[in-house]
């Protein structure tokens, strides 16, 4: 009897947790699936015998409607662009604040962390005030250099191109302190051995930072990734995703479809298409990181 207590014991201590798992993850994601073969909407919602199965016309009308196809290359633009920008911006930083001497790079930490947790409703207002085509700082900015104003969220490239330095911005933070988190878990021996061996800093940075940070940068670009496959709050709270849907993410897609249009089984078959898309990405991203473990052992 013991020992029957002993082997459930630790299935006692996360049961609150797997619960909680079950209640607002799993059983969600069920249910989602369920609706995304349903003509469900609002009428549905109010008398259940309005909702008919419908099979998987809701997948073929999405994959066919060109807003969500348009949504997916904005998406991919979006991802290409704004991850690897993250990844270097936030790892060069870590890297100037890790090993420079000058006090002020400490302050810069709070500085560059401060816009990850800034609200994002009040960093938009700011933001629409800086990209304001005829008032705005970075236009007033162009004038003192006699370059033309820029139409940072009319034009449908730039404005995606003005949404991407808006998340590049808040994203970095975060990043930031992982990459320091791992930069000050490196041993001091390591690049006290490399300069033994005469190795300059960026030989030290080549041959001693980055492999060593190779754990972290692997998380970094798979949490980006998927925060970036996600792309919405900056789209939505600065151009609802114009103009012409230029801006309009899968994310937002899925939210006009399913909050503003009440078409809730369409929605829920471009989440499912989005969430496959993301497991498969990231299956892909840990294969490729497993290979090349294997090929350094």
């Amino acid at each position: 009897m013991r020992r029957f207590m002993d082997q459930k014991t630790p299935y006692l201590f996360i049961s609150p947790a797997l619960l909680l798992l079950i209640m607002f993850s799993l059983f969600p994601i069920v249910i989602a699936f369920v609706i995304s073969f349903t003509d469900i909407n609002l009428v549905g919602l109010a008398d259940w015998s309005k909702i008919n199965f419908i099979g998987f016309d809701n997948y073929k009308n999405v994959l066919s409607d060109p807003i969500f196809l348009k949504s997916i290359g904005n998406t991919l633009f979006y991802v290409i662009i704004g991850v690897p920008l993250v990844i270097v911006c936030s790892l060069g930083i870590a890297l100037m604040i890790n090993f420079s001497q000058a006090k002020i790079f400490q302050f810069f930490r709070l500085i560059f962390y401060t816009p990850s947790i800034t609200n994002v409703v009040a960093v938009a207002v700011v933001w629409s005030y800086l990209y304001n085509p005829q008032f705005g700082l970075f236009n007033y900015l162009l004038s003192l250099l006699d370059l033309p104003a820029v139409p940072w969220l009319q034009d449908p490239t730039i404005a995606k191109v003005s949404l991407i330095i808006l998340a590049l911005w808040r994203a970095i933070g975060v990043n930031m302190i992982i990459f320091l988190a791992a930069l000050q878990g490196i041993p001091r021996e390591y690049y006290e051995a490399a300069q033994l061996d005469g190795a300059n800093r960026w030989k030290q940075l080549t041959n001693v930072t980055v492999p060593l940070l190779r754990f972290a940068i692997f998380f970094v670009t798979v949490t980006t990734m998927i925060g970036w496959l996600q792309f919405f709050e900056e789209p939505f709270v600065m151009t609802q995703g114009g103009p012409l849907d230029s801006t309009t993410s899968v994310a937002l897609f899925i939210y006009r479809n399913g909050f503003q249009l009440s078409k809730f089984g369409y929605a829920a078959a471009g989440s499912f298409i989005l969430f496959i898309a993301i497991i498969i990405i990231t299956i892909v991203q840990f294969k490729i990181q497993n290979r090349h473990d294997d090929t350094q052992m």
